[in-house]
């Protein structure tokens, strides 16, 4: 096969036993996979979304329940080593993210949003395609062939035309497939380091979720089961609903179409968003005026009420406004208390409310919620104790963070990424 570019190159690192091998050239991704369009009819495979920057995750594990409903026919099927080109805008992957699908079992993404193709595995090894979209080859190369569509989840319109032109830098002549296996295992290495990282991280989270369970009331209950020393003779934990206890509000988008709403240096946080220091839109004060949407200070209660996310919760890390998909809850007494109370009563809420996995929470659901409530001083304790905890989760989430960020610097210098490519 002939490369689609005479321009040759040579990535910034290189293993010593290539180094006095020929160079790299370019292909056009079509010259090395082709799209894959069949549907999930009536196989039996497992619903798959995706996480930018981390890959495909089953449906159940990322959300807690499958959200496919009688869509799932319709799903695009995919195999061992297959690619899904998510086209959902993120603020690291502005033109979309792609991810290999690693598992044996059949899956399937929503045709809606993904387009999918399989490589041709004697030319190009799927783990080294991998570790080039992670370095975002792709967006380089689509970032001025793609529109925002006009959907509310921000799709974007990609033609697979020009997709299958993205072009990929391979190393040429007869050790092409030798370096792009030494180049991926190099990179798989980093990845066991990883994994062994989240799996203390999940570890962490399942340990904290076993002390919710311990330190909230179960269901029928109206104590928990395990209370600090002091507090053992003070009685029973009082019912009040969250409404009862609580300010709550939602609120509202400013017009998409007028851009004096957006710029500006108030963070819009939308239901995905409840959970991060950032936002990928920004309100001007004017957009704040003119439309529905609420500050919220650091420290409320979110709860995310639509989409895929709706019974997601979270204590706001920034100030900001918010749309209507977020009730904002401000607790009389302790916010850091109820966010607690509401995570160990998340798997409720969603089995109760979001039966099937679909539908949509509501301000009133959520405020019609009954708990029960120690007093102040016993609510702090409990706070403070779970804050150690979400402290040690967030510096390990930190340190994935960095290896991240190791792993997509080396694969910059290993690679010749498109901006280095006469494309």
């Amino acid at each position: 096969m002939s490369g689609s570019n005479k321009h040759m190159l040579v990535p910034q690192l290189r293993f010593p036993e290539f180094r006095n091998a020929e160079e790299w050239t370019t292909y056009n991704l079509g010259q090395l996979s082709k799209i894959v369009t069949e549907r999930v009819g009536n196989n039996d495979c497992i619903p798959y979304t995706i996480t930018s920057g981390v890959g495909l995750i089953s449906q159940q594990e990322k959300l807690g329940r499958t959200i496919a409903g009688n869509s799932l026919k319709n799903y695009i099927l995919l195999q061992h080593n297959d690619f899904a080109y998510n086209k959902s805008a993120t603020k690291a992957y502005p033109q979309g993210y792609i991810a290999c699908y690693q598992g044996h079992e059949r899956a399937a993404v929503p045709n809606s949003i993904f387009t999918c193709f399989r490589p041709t595995t004697n030319l190009v090894i799927p783990a080294f395609l991998d570790n080039l979209f992670i370095a975002n080859l792709h967006g380089k190369w689509l970032k001025n062939r793609v529109a925002v569509g006009a959907r509310a989840n921000g799709a974007l319109q990609v033609n697979n035309d020009d997709l299958m032109k993205v072009p990929v830098p391979l190393p040429i002549g007869s050790q092409s497939l030798s370096e792009q296996k030494k180049i991926a295992d190099c990179l798989s290495s980093l990845d066991d380091l990883l994994t062994a990282e989240v799996q203390k991280l999940d570890a962490l989270k399942k340990y904290k979720k076993g002390l919710l369970q311990q330190l909230f009331p179960r269901e029928g209950e109206t104590v928990p089961r395990m209370r600090f020393p002091e507090f053992l003779s003070r009685g029973a934990w009082l019912p009040k609903s969250i409404g009862d206890s609580c300010q709550t509000f939602s609120g509202g988008t400013p017009s998409s179409t007028n851009k004096v709403y957006y710029g500006g240096e108030i963070p819009f946080i939308r239901s995905a968003e409840i959970k991060k220091y950032e936002t990928e839109l920004y309100l001007t004060k004017k957009g704040l005026e003119n439309s529905a949407a609420k500050m919220v200070k650091k420290g409320d209660v979110l709860v995310a009420l639509y989409g895929a996310n709706s019974g997601e919760v979270s204590l706001s890390k920034i100030d900001g406004a918010i749309n209507q998909a977020i009730l904002c809850l401000r607790h009389e007494s302790n916010n850091a208390f109820l966010y607690q109370y509401l995570m160990h009563k998340k798997e409720w809420i969603i089995t109760t409310f979001l039966q099937g996995g679909q539908g949509n929470l509501s301000g009133e659901i959520i405020k019609s919620i009954k708990l029960f409530f120690p007093q102040p001083p016993e609510q702090q304790k409990i706070a403070d104790f779970l804050l150690v905890f979400d402290d040690q989760i967030d510096i390990q989430t930190g340190k994935i963070d960095i290896l991240r960020k190791h792993k997509k610097g080396l694969v910059q210098q290993l690679i010749p990424v498109v901006n280095e490519v006469t494309a």
